[in-house]
């Protein structure tokens, strides 16, 4: 029976779902050698470095991710980066498919002058600060200001004006790096608005996340009744509301009527405002918008403005893939047909792919349709067996599974002794000593 050898690149829910089918696909006359390779000492891609850690029950997904790396048939490679220690190309030479999982880690531009100014950040570079991912460990984040200023109409926009926003108490029992949390006790912002430049209605938040705002025991939430009810009779105009347009409208109602309890800390929405320029010497100070309004069921600029005076803005308005050596990118993703890259044996699941859209499980079927694809194009034959180790760099520690298994039960003891799920070390070095 042929064992065919599969290269999986990012040990994030893409990777971890694309294994996981490659496992579930296994039959009589079919098996697979799986081999996982990670840039970083540490997995789970964004269920570790993008979920907010308010929200810890959507990290229970790692525990799959788990049961997927138990299985004989699986190898972990972390610590080594594709493109940079091994070429593409040897990967596609030594594997008979290779699936590029490696997300979309770069946040896309406004275009706008002045974003360049300290104290623009994009949210690609907050949520990983605020997450511990070590690439972003010593991001300036200037939190000295009492005001700031989150541009997206998303869930990504949601959690960075959500953890600017509450109070820090709330996020002591969480995996919050511990310098980011230090940095929040000691933030000076007590107003946060969140400026999207379409109406409510069309807003790409999830109806549980605004269900939660209200119950914010330390911050008001803040949206006008008139927006509320403009942005529903213009949603009944363009005709039958779908289900979950109703579920957000109504989560909408029920913000504009929370009573507000007098708290120093304020989270405002702002709809039909599209970001024009951001000013300030040397810094950023002043966030101009431009005033939209919906005629005939399309965005136009009014010509008015408006300014808000705020010393941080965070841009989360989506995000591109970052490049790697050997691999062709369009419109912020891999070039690819369904998943295949044409003309050779790669394949891509998951924001690498389709672009940052969906969520973790969104993942999981994407991974099963490429996975079919992978397969039906199979040949009859498998490539012989070649033990990869013998093409990485001398001096390269490895993170195999036992290492992470290390790392993981380190940070996790570490913090249980504090109340937390765990202790995340941002440190390359430590980490890699913590794998030993």
């Amino acid at each position: 029976m042929p064992q065919y050898k599969i290269a999986i690149v990012g040990a994030g829910p893409a990777g971890y779902f694309t294994a996981q089918a490659l496992q579930n696909s296994q039959s009589d006359g079919l098996s697979f050698s799986i081999d996982m390779f990670e840039r970083l000492p540490t997995m789970w891609g964004l269920v570790r470095s993008g979920v907010a850690p308010d929200h810890p029950k959507i990290k229970t997904v790692a525990k799959v991710f788990e049961k997927v790396a138990s299985e004989p048939n699986f190898r972990l490679f972390g610590n080594v980066e594709i493109g940079k220690d091994i070429d593409i190309e040897e990967l596609c030479a030594r594997y008979d498919a290779v699936v590029m999982c490696t997300g979309s880690a770069i946040g896309k531009k406004l275009g706008i002058p002045g974003e360049d100014l300290p104290g623009s950040l994009s949210a690609a570079q907050f949520v990983p600060w605020y997450n511990g991912h070590p690439d972003f460990a010593s991001l300036d984040v200037p939190l000295d200001g009492t005001t700031a200023v989150v541009i997206g109409a998303g869930n990504v926009a949601m959690d960075c004006a959500r953890i600017l926003a509450i109070d820090p108490s709330e996020l002591d029992s969480t995996d919050t790096a511990t310098a980011a949390l230090q940095a929040l006790h000691t933030s000076s912002i007590r107003k946060v608005y969140i400026a999207g430049r379409r109406g409510p209605e069309h807003a790409a938040f999830t109806a549980p996340e605004l269900r939660d705002l209200p119950k914010l025991e330390h911050t008001d939430v803040v949206i006008s009744k008139e927006e509320v009810e403009a942005a529903h009779i213009r949603a009944e105009a363009a005709g039958e509301i779908e289900k979950h347009l109703a579920s957000n409208l109504e989560a909408w109602r029920l913000i504009a009527e929370h009573p507000h309890s007098g708290h120093d800390r304020e989270m405002e929405f702002h709809f039909l405002a599209a970001p024009k320029e951001f000013k300030g010497d040397g810094r950023v100070e002043e966030v101009v918008f431009g005033i939209n309004e919906i005629k005939d069921g399309k965005v136009v600029d009014t010509g008015e403005t408006y300014s808000i005076q705020a010393n941080l803005v965070i841009s989360a308005i989506g995000y591109e893939a970052a490049h790697i050596n050997g691999i062709y990118f369009h419109n912020g993703k891999i070039d690819n047909e369904e998943g295949r890259v044409l003309g050779t044996n790669i394949y891509t699941v998951g924001w690498a792919k389709r672009g940052p859209s969906g969520v973790i499980g969104t993942n999981k079927s994407d991974a099963s349709d490429v996975v079919k694809l992978l397969i039906s194009d199979l040949p009859e034959q498998a490539r012989p067996d070649c033990d990869i180790t013998a093409f990485i760099p001398a001096g390269i520690q490895i993170v195999d599974q036992a290492s992470w298994t290390k790392i993981n039960a380190a940070e996790v003891a570490a913090g249980e002794a504090l109340g937390k799920p765990r202790l995340k070390e941002t440190s390359i070095e430590k980490l890699l000593e913590m794998g030993k």
